[in-house]
């Protein structure tokens, strides 16, 4: 330095410094490390921002004045330092000799200037709006600067007055020079407009984040604006910014997809330089497969005896393609910025125990200068403050990733379900994948926060023991060694409870499996009254499931004492051994609470480690199954030929073997079928021959095991259960087609959908449920059909789409829409079907019989060959060969009743079954859709008279009448504050005294941790003094009961906790099921499953694990926060006076966080289930999609979805860095002030005391912040228990069993029914759907009730369970009044066979028998008599056969005659026949027919027909019009009368 400086201009002078009262810097040290100090840090980090700006291009931006101004600024800068350059040489000349460095510096400073100009304009031409790098410059230019701009100003007024200052030019310079740096600081924190025709110009509501200068970055300023608006009104999803470019599906799925097909690619390499070094030890069979094997996945499916692979020099099996390495590649250099600035954090966290060290030092020193004082207090918040912004920068990295990564998984994972093959299916459920989506992409998610702490917490612990180390000396290995001991106790604990938490996570499963099963079939569990069942075996997993929480909790409670007491222990050993070793060794102020900032510097590390390691298995899991799923094999897109060469024939098929799955016996055999271009062809068959199996062959859905499969043309699929999707009915019907208002009407009329229409509340453009909820059987069919006649398609593939209609309307969609004169002829199709009628009128019939194809040629060739199909018709053509009159009878008839002659109303219960029917919606919906009962036609034959007289026709109105028109009502979403009734409610339900109980404790804990605190403060007092031995032993035993009793008293106070939450949980949740059980049938048609499910899971599943914890943290913090400031307060009383300003500032913000954050998790969460609704649906009608090749529309929207999801996830992690950045700045600033007031009255206070006050400062930011976040989830949280309680307390039934009046056991003896003047109404404020009936049926009658759709048949058979109860009138059985009895005593004694077959996950026995009260024998009898005795029989398991969900591995008959063995098995003296005729083959109904009228005899049976040949020879007919008796007779009188039921007969084809 000398050198630089000469021996006149010192480089350091310590009087002039550190020990005086009015400190400056020495001229050189000025001119050398003050002024280059900027420069070195901008020539440092210009490479690295010039790379990063070619990089990343933006467009250019136009000059502007500010760009203006920072450009000229700096080139007068240039001018002013080179001026400085120019006057040395010029007094050089006039021979004043300057040291070196009055050259050198100017030269730098100036090279710098024109450095920062350069950069000013790159940047400009680079698109950046605001510049950090040169921000930091002007700032650290700043600071720099303030030192001579003191001193200079020190020198002038030091000389004397009237001789002018020395060096008059330098003096100018200087402060021109000083000004212009300031005025740039100033300018550079703007922003410039942002770049020519970048997207923020034309978004219309942009992310302020991506326009926001440096300083606004860094603090998240611009998120105030939302802050803002969401504390004035609650926020709505239209208030979202548009998702940042780089963080949305476009970007971030394609560039994992492509980093994850490397991956496939090399593990496909390395699996084939494998197999090449392999021996086959038998050759595999030939034929093509139907896979593409994706990755090594082949291998593994195809299955054990096709290859046994001998791998020589025993090399490992081959890898799967590494989902982990794509995730790095694809997301790692980002979150690589996120890890420097942990690092960063992590130095600087370790300043502030330093800083704590010298002030306590300085408050011991009588006589040092006050400034060092104060400048202590304001270095330790400017450290805290800068900690401050760069974590909150880590995090925002850490968070986005997390959130990129969510996105690529859920995008991979979705285009990956879209074309796994069938038995990558079978391994996975939906449930699953949407598990894989939901659960594991989110463990993903959580851990990317904090997977950096896996480098960090070592890093953290071997700095704070270096620095322990050199306070206390060896002394701290005791304390080391009781934090390695502990780490043990926290593993164990953490593994328990990993175990308990997949324990628990199974009886959830179960529970909610259940209970969406009993929801599904509640309708059939009060049919048979069977709650009881049931609800004991829900509560029975429930106390499994609460046993485990219990255990959970209290390894909880060990674990928060661990957590709470280690930092104290290791405190207490390390300080015992110090001042035992040695009787030199004294504990001072100094050593005591340095060590003690230091130890909580451990705590979070040594608590983190343990908790991301095991996140890091748990989500080492997660991408095991990811990977698992990601590799499942897919189908083959070359299975069937498309564009085989231009053949007479459509669909080719030669050779066919066909199966599901490569393990299955292959499903078809030997098929062979050519289909000319443009003919029809039936396909019949019993059930279960193959006749679906077939369709899905053509469609590629198999696996194709030999043979060719060719299909010409574009395909359109009616797949036998009509895929709905949850959209408009015109959507569903265009498909992603673009409208055409001819084509389209003419659709509709093909499909015999237009009267429909006119009964849907909104038409066309009505919202249809999920899988068609609010749509009858009939209706969805005839949508898909629509869907597929709109597509336009070459080739038609229709299974079975006409048994779920009416058979008149059967006989128009044949005529209209399949036949050879409908809308399709000229299309090749092919029609699965069981209506023998339209036979005659197709050109080819293909018969099949157990998957291979028995006979094809004409209706007529077959007859004469007089095989199988012959025998087949000879049985059932009687009923249906259809007369020409009856035909222009039935046209009239809807001439005059547009919407009777088609089923349009919504009646469930009428004749359109679809299996599996989730959310059934009770009986004629229709009532609740359009709001007129059955009384709509008359009402609509008003109006066409009206519109007729000459009035212009009624506009297209939205018909919404208010309130009973709208069938399902939206979910309501609680906005605002959490009312303090919830808050009751939950201590409630809690206990009240053991509410008071809890917060007492959690008072004694913080009492005793001050109490150990203010001990150690007291004792560091006798360092002065010479204190005895016993008198260290006193110490040490206080400090150490007081600590321990601390320990103790954490952990009974979180397991009172944890044993009053879970009471709660159990009371909560008994309520809610319970009062499930009793609510009446209506509740359940108008309330969507979905949300009672999520009551019992998502709801039940906080109350029971995450309300508590977030509880216990709320009390942790609140109480921490009330000590700390006690101690400040107590040891600096002054601090009372800033306490009011902070609090005040603090809630404030803590206000405006709460309102804002709560309204975006809200958001957050209902834009969350579209995704997963949107899924599952794909993967139902994933073959429905396929077939029309729409892969790519449905995964833009799936995308779509996921992008509105994360647009209301990203402002929430942005609100939590907000709100971090400003409480944090609150914790800084009590640190600042805890310190300058420790300096301001250090003569009054002992060092203990400014130690303890300022180490409690230092602590409570972390506090602060937590105790805003836990407010926040307490109150999004509590929200569950208000869910829960609000479908606790809905309208329950009528008793089950009511005492005084049970009937006697035998009753009803006789079976004798009878109606008196009896009404009903489906819900308050509907029309009567049965008006006034009076009839009486004597015992063992058999009476058949028929009527057009809306009649009031299924009504009637409701009445009778009660499950619509009277609105005027009785009805009485055998002498007992029906409406005076309990609800179980009544529907025991009755039986139905219901149109709609349920069945439960569980055993045969369960199915048949969930009560245990029949023995085997009985069984048996009763499946032989339901013709089920063959099929059980060959079953492994025979009774105990597991059912699936919905009985699903049954087919529909089977199902039908499992009803048919529940009631041979009940055996009661009435029977009530609900006739689901079309889903079964002609042969089952005719087996069920026989049965009823050998086995129930005696008994009264009320059947509901369609088919009218199965009541022909019914003791009496009852037809029902308009919920009124309209004919009342024997068949055969009712025949002669000619009224309406000998019309009903005329058109079925039974009379001529």
């Amino acid at each position: 330095m000398e050198d630089l400086c000469g021996p006149e201009l010192p480089f350091w002078v310590a009087n002039q410094t550190i020990h005086t009262d009015r400190p400056d810097l020495p001229a050189c040290f000025q001119l050398t490390v003050l002024s280059w100090l900027p420069c070195i840090y901008l020539w440092a980090v210009t490479p690295l921002y010039i790379f990063y700006l070619k990089r990343n291009n933006k467009g250019y931006i136009m000059m502007s004045v500010l760009n203006r101004f920072k450009t000229a600024f700096g080139f007068v800068l240039w001018l002013v330092c080179w001026s400085d350059l120019f006057y040395s040489f010029h007094e050089l000349r006039n021979g004043l000799t300057r040291p070196p460095i009055y050259f050198v510096t100017p030269l730098v400073v100036g090279m710098t200037m024109l450095l920062v100009t350069f950069l000013i304009q790159f940047e400009r031409l680079r698109g950046m709006q605001s510049s950090g790098v040169l921000f930091i410059f002007w700032f650290l230019s700043l600071l720099c600067a303030i030192v001579p701009f003191r001193s200079k100003i020190l020198q002038a007024s030091s000389t004397e007055p009237g001789s002018e200052p020395p060096d008059k030019l330098r003096f100018t310079t200087f402060y021109l020079y000083f000004s212009l740096v300031l005025l740039e600081l100033i300018l550079s924190c703007f922003n410039e407009k942002p770049p020519l025709f970048s997207t923020v110009v034309t978004d219309p509501n942009p992310c302020p984040e991506s326009t926001a200068g440096f300083l606004s970055t860094i603090t998240f300023w611009w998120f105030t604006r939302m802050a803002v608006k969401g504390y004035k009104t609650p926020l709505e999803a239209k208030d979202l910014w548009s998702l940042n470019v780089q963080d949305s599906s476009q970007t971030v799925v394609p560039r994992f997809l492509e980093e994850w097909e490397k991956e496939q690619a090399k593990a496909q390499i390395e699996q084939q330089t494998l197999s090449a070094h392999a021996v086959f030890s038998k050759a595999p069979p030939g034929g093509a497969t139907n896979h593409v094997t994706a990755g090594a996945a082949g291998a593994v499916e195809n299955g054990p005896e096709e290859t046994e692979v001998l791998l020589s020099e025993g090399r490992a099996a081959p890898r799967q393609p590494s989902f982990l390495w794509a995730l790095i590649r694809a997301f790692g250099p980002f979150f690589l910025i996120g890890s420097a600035y942990k690092l960063l954090q992590d130095l600087i966290s370790f300043v502030s125990p330093q800083l704590l060290r010298l002030l306590i030092s300085f408050t011991k020193q009588k006589g040092a200068p006050d400034w060092w004082g104060y400048a202590l207090a304001f270095l330790m918040f400017f450290t805290a403050l800068l900690q401050t912004l760069i974590l909150h920068q880590h995090f925002q990295y850490c968070f986005v990733t997390g959130m990129r990564l969510r996105t690529a998984i859920i995008g991979a994972i979705y285009r990956k379900s879209l074309v796994i093959t069938n038995a990558a299916k079978r391994k996975s459920t939906v449930g699953e994948i949407v598990n894989l989506m939901s659960v594991d992409a989110q463990r993903f998610m959580d851990l990317t926060t904090f997977l950096n702490m896996l480098w960090s917490a070592p890093l953290q612990i071997i700095l704070a023991l270096y620095f322990l180390w050199q306070n206390l000396g060896p002394s701290v290995l005791a304390g080391l060694a009781v934090m390695v001991l502990l780490i043990p106790l926290n593993a164990a604990i953490a593994v328990k409870t990993r175990a308990y938490q997949v324990q628990q996570m199974q009886h959830k499963d179960a529970r909610i499996k259940l209970m969406s099963e009993i929801l599904n079939g509640i309708k059939v569990l009060k049919l048979y009254a069977w709650e009881g069942s049931f609800q004991e075996k829900v509560l029975a997993i429930r106390q499994k499931e609460l046993d485990v929480l219990r255990r959970t909790a209290y390894l909880g409670a060990l674990s928060t004492m661990a957590w709470t007491s280690a930092p104290f222990l290791v405190a207490l050993t390390t300080f015992a051994v110090y001042v035992k070793v040695d009787e030199n060794n004294v504990l001072d102020a100094e050593k005591a609470f340095v060590s003690l900032s230091l130890f909580n510097i451990l705590r979070f590390p040594l608590n983190m480690l343990p908790q991301v390691i095991s996140s890091i298995i748990q989500a080492s899991v997660s991408l095991k199954r990811i990977q698992d799923f990601l590799s499942h094999s897919e189908l083959d897109p070359e299975a069937v030929q498309k564009n085989s060469a231009a053949s007479e024939h459509s669909v080719t098929v030669i050779n066919g073997k066909f199966t599901w799955t490569k393990q299955d016996p292959p499903a078809l055999h030997n098929i062979n079928m050519l289909v000319p271009q443009g003919s029809l062809v039936a396909v019949v068959g019993q059930v279960g021959c193959g006749k679906s199996s077939l369709i899905s062959a053509l469609l590629g859905e198999m696996e194709k095991i030999e043979g060719d499969v060719a299909v010409r043309g574009s395909v359109a699929y009616v797949p036998q259960q009509a895929w709905i999707q949850n959209a408009t009915l015109r959507d569903n019907i265009l498909f992603g087609k673009p409208f055409a208002e001819q084509k389209y009407h003419s659709v509709l009329e093909a499909c015999a959908l237009t009267p429909d229409l006119e009964v849907l509340p909104g038409g066309d453009m009505t919202e249809i449920g999920e899988k068609g909820i609010n749509l009858s059987g009939g209706q969805r069919q005839r949508v898909s059909l629509a869907r597929s006649l709109y597509s336009d398609a070459d080739v038609y593939l229709l299974d079975d789409p006409l048994s779920a209609v009416d058979a008149h309307v059967a006989k128009h969609i044949f005529d209209n829409l399949i036949g050879p004169e409908g809308a399709l002829k000229g299309k090749t199709r092919l029609l699965v079907t069981h209506g023998v009628s339209f036979l005659p009128q197709v050109d080819n019939i293909l018969v099949m019989v157990d998957g291979r194809v028995t006979e094809m040629g004409s209706y007529q060739e077959l007859l004469d060959q007089n095989g199988a199909f012959a025998e087949f018709l000879r049985n059932y053509a009687i009923e249906d060969v259809i007369e020409e009159e009856a035909i222009e009878d039935l046209i009239e008839d809807e001439e005059l009743f547009p919407d009777d002659a088609l089923s349009n109303h919504t009646d469930m219960a009428d004749n359109e079954p679809v299996v599996n029917e989730t959310k059934r919606q009770f009986i004629r919906q229709i009532s609740i859709i359009s709001g007129d009962s059955d009384n709509s036609k008359t009402r609509r034959r008003h109006l066409a008279s009206q519109r007729k007289s000459g009035e212009p026709p009624a506009e297209k109105k939205p018909r919404q009448a208010p309130g009973s028109e709208k069938l399902i009502h939206a979910e309501t979403s609680e906005t605002g504050r959490v009312k303090m009734k919830v808050f009751m409610d939950y201590a409630k339900a809690v206990g009240l005294v053991l509410s008071v109980i809890i917060c007492l404790l959690y008072g004694c804990q913080n009492a005793a941790a001050i109490g150990a605190n203010v001990w150690l403060s007291d004792w560091t007092k006798d360092a002065s003094a010479n204190q005895t031995r016993d008198e260290v032993n006193m110490r040490l035993g206080v400090y150490a009961s007081l600590g321990i009793a601390q320990g103790l008293l954490v952990m009974v106070s979180s397991f009172t906790l944890a044993v009053g939450n879970i009471g709660a949980a159990k009371k909560l949740h008994y309520n809610l099921l319970n009062n499930k059980f009793h609510t009446p049938q209506a509740f359940f048609d108008t309330t969507p499953l979905g949300r009672l499910i999520n009551r019992f899971s998502k709801d039940i599943y906080i109350i029971d694990e995450v309300l508590p914890s977030t509880v216990l943290m709320f009390l942790g913090t609140l109480f921490s926060s009330v000590s700390t400031m006690i101690v400040i307060v107590a040891s600096t009383p002054i601090f009372a006076v800033v306490i009011v300003p902070l609090a005040f500032v603090y809630v404030f913000v803590q206000r405006f966080y709460v309102a804002t954050s709560r309204q975006l998790k809200r958001l957050e969460s209902v834009s969350r289930s579209p995704i997963y609704s949107h899924f599952s649906e794909t993967i139902t009608g994933a073959s429905v999609i396929r077939a029309y090749g729409k892969d790519s529309a449905f995964v833009h929207m799936s995308d779509t979805r996921v992008d509105d999801n994360q647009k209301s996830y990203y402002p929430g992690i942005v609100a939590n860095r907000w709100l971090g950045v400003r409480i944090e700045f609150i914790g800084n600033c009590i640190v600042l002030f805890a310190a300058l007031f420790a300096v301001i009255g250090k003569e009054k206070l002992n060092p203990g005391l400014v130690g303890l006050s300022v180490s409690y400062a230092l602590q409570v930011t972390m506090t602060l912040n937590w105790m805003v976040r836990m407010t926040s989830d307490l109150e999004s949280n509590i929200v569950a228990v208000e869910r829960v309680k609000e479908y606790s307390e809905t309208k329950t039934e009528a008793p089950w069993v009511v005492e005084d009046k049970r009937p006697p056991s035998d009753w009803p003896p006789q079976g004798n029914v009878e109606f008196r003047d009896y009404s009903v109404r489906y819900r308050e404020g509907l029309d009567l759907v049965l008006k006034n009936l009076t009839l009486s049926v004597q015992g063992g009658e058999k009476v058949g009730i028929v009527g057009r759709t809306g009649a009031g048949k299924s009504s009637m058979t409701l009445c009778l369970f009660r499950l619509l109860e009277a609105a005027g009138g009785e009805i009485t059985i055998d002498g007992v009044k029906i409406s005076e009895i309990g609800l179980h005593d009544l529907r025991s004694k009755l039986t139905i066979i219901p149109q709609e077959p349920v069945l439960f996950s569980g055993t045969l026995r369960m199915n048949l028998d969930p009560f245990d009260s029949y023995s085997d024998e009985d069984l048996w009898k009763a499946l032989e008599h339901s013709h089920l005795h063959k099929f059980v029989t060959n079953a492994p398991a025979k009774l105990e056969m597991e059912c699936a969900e919905g009985g699903e591995n049954l087919s529909v008959g089977q199902r039908q005659l499992v009803c048919l063995a529940r009631a041979l098995l009940r055996k009661t003296r009435i029977l009530i026949l609900d006739e689901a005729t079309a889903a079964i083959d002609l042969e089952t109904d005719d087996l069920i027919q026989s049965t009823i009228r050998t086995q129930f005899e005696d008994c009264t049976v009320f059947t509901i027909a369609h088919r009218l040949n199965t009541i022909m020879d019914y003791t009496r007919v009852l037809v029902l019009d308009k919920g009124e008796i309209s004919e009342f007779d024997t068949p055969s009188q009712l025949l002669s009368q000619k009224g309406v039921f000998y019309a009903m007969a005329k058109d079925a084809g039974l009379v001529q």
